[in-house]
Formats: C-alpha cells, structure tokens, sequence
C-alpha cells in the first residue's frame, strides 16, 4: 500500500521552513487566536504588517504563496462586500436601497472584517505549508506527551486523506472504460461517492489490521520508543516568540489607538 506524502517540492530552504512543526503549529495559534477577540481595522492592518517577514521565510516560491491562499484573497473581499452592504447599519447612511445599505458604520466593519481575514489566515496557511505531518505527530505525542494511539491513529488518518483524490480518479477511468460513466452526471456522482465511501472504509480496515499487528494498539508500557526524535531548538524558541509578539503588538497599537474593542465585551 503507497501513502501519500505531501508535496513539499515548491518549498525553498528559509528560516521558518526547517524548524520544528510543532513550534510552528503554536506560532499560527499565537497569531492567530489573540485576533478573533476584536474586530478592528488596525489591529488587523498591524498584524498582518509585522507578518509580511514570516510570510517571506516560510520559503514558499511565489507561485505555490498565491496556489494556496488564494481562498483567503476571494474570501475577504467577499466578506468585506457583504458587511458592507448588510451589515449593521451605524453613522451617516451613504447608500440605501431595500435590504441594502451602506453607511459609515458598516464600511468600517467591512474593511476590519476583509483586513482580519488576510491577518489571520495567511500566517496560518503559510505557516502550515512547510508542515510535515509526520513530524507533527512526533512532536505533540514527544513534547506534548499526547496519547501515542491517539497521534498515530491520526497520522494514518492524514496519510490517508491524500489518496482519495487518487481513488477518485481511478474509479472515474474504470467506469468510463466499463462505459457507464457518459450519462447522469448526479447519478454518476452519487454513484462513485458510495463506491469510495466503501473503498476507504475497507482501506481503512486493512490499515488498522496492519497497525494492530505491529503492536500500535499496545499501550505505553513498556514505554514507547520513536524512530525519530523531535528536537526543540533556539530557532524554534524565537520562531513561538515572534507569533505572540506580533498581535501583542497589534493590540497595544488598536488599545493606544482607541480602537480595540472586545467582541464579547461590553458594548
């Protein structure tokens, strides 16, 4: 059985690519969570300012950058339309027609919604695409000490995920060279759905089979031994630094600058 590895090969040497996954999944939690408290559009601007730097070691070329967020560049104009338009309405009214409207209140939330959508997603997406799934799983079970069936039940499971698009394709040709797969592209659809529902169901049997029989359903006594370790250095100390330094920043900037504003604070 061949797993799916990812596909690392857009990824250039940086300083962030070869530090530990685990430091890198706390950085994106760091930068990430502390902006969901407020809905400001300088806290946002200013995060994702100080983020430019991160987004330029992570090594990614240009191409593969624009490849994986360009979800996040559609989303937060779309989103940012939308408040606009059906937002809360507040200050002067600068357009009004039935449901629609935009006023000044509205546009303001527009532009801190679209700004906090690029702050919190692209660190997050940049971040994570230099991560190696298998040296997150030894991180959190050797540093975390998270359950290690738990870890490698789910690392399986991610190893996994990347050959649905490989079945998918597979099960596409054998119906067309079997000649059903012309007419009913809903039934069709339908149809190869169920056969890869029953095709990962099976692989998956087999998959815990096999682990059960290489002692991964054992527990941890003895202690379990990794066959890799999963170091913690200097770099990745700086790395988690940088991800709570910049929206601590953010912050003081939105609170100095009378701007902050907590979501479930009062109103």
């Amino acid at each position: 059985m061949t797993l799916a590895l990812p596909d690392i090969r857009a990824v250039r040497p940086g300083p962030i690519a070869p530090r530990s996954a685990l430091a890198k999944l706390a950085a994106a939690l760091l930068i990430t969570l502390p902006l969901i408290l407020s809905v400001d559009a300088l806290s946002a601007l200013t995060a994702l300012v100080l983020s430019i730097p991160l987004l330029l070691w992570c090594g990614l070329s240009a191409r593969e950058f624009w490849l994986r967020t360009a979800v996040l560049w559609i989303a937060a104009p779309l989103s940012a339309v939308t408040i606009a338009l059906y937002g809360q309405a507040s200050g002067a009214v600068l357009f009004d027609w039935f449901v629609v409207h935009a006023t000044e209140g509205s546009l303001t939330l527009a532009l801190a919604t679209g700004l906090r959508v690029l702050a919190i997603g692209l660190p997050a997406v940049a971040l994570f695409a230099t991560v190696d799934p298998t040296d997150l799983a030894d991180g959190l079970a050797q540093r975390l000490r998270l359950p290690a069936r738990f870890v490698i039940g789910a690392l399986a499971g991610m190893r996994m995920l990347g050959l649905l698009a490989e079945d998918w394709r597979s099960l596409a040709l054998a119906r067309r060279a079997r000649g059903v797969a012309d007419q009913g592209r809903l039934r069709r659809g339908i149809g190869m759905a169920f056969a890869l529902f029953v095709l990962a169901v099976r692989r998956g049997s087999s998959l815990a089979t096999a682990m059960e029989a290489r002692g991964f359903g054992a527990h941890d006594l003895p202690p379990r031994t990794w066959a890799r370790a999963a170091p913690w250095t200097r770099a990745d100390t700086v790395l988690v630094a940088l991800g709570a330094l910049i929206p601590a920043i953010a912050i003081t900037v939105a609170v100095a600058g009378g701007t902050w504003h907590l979501i479930l604070g009062p109103s």
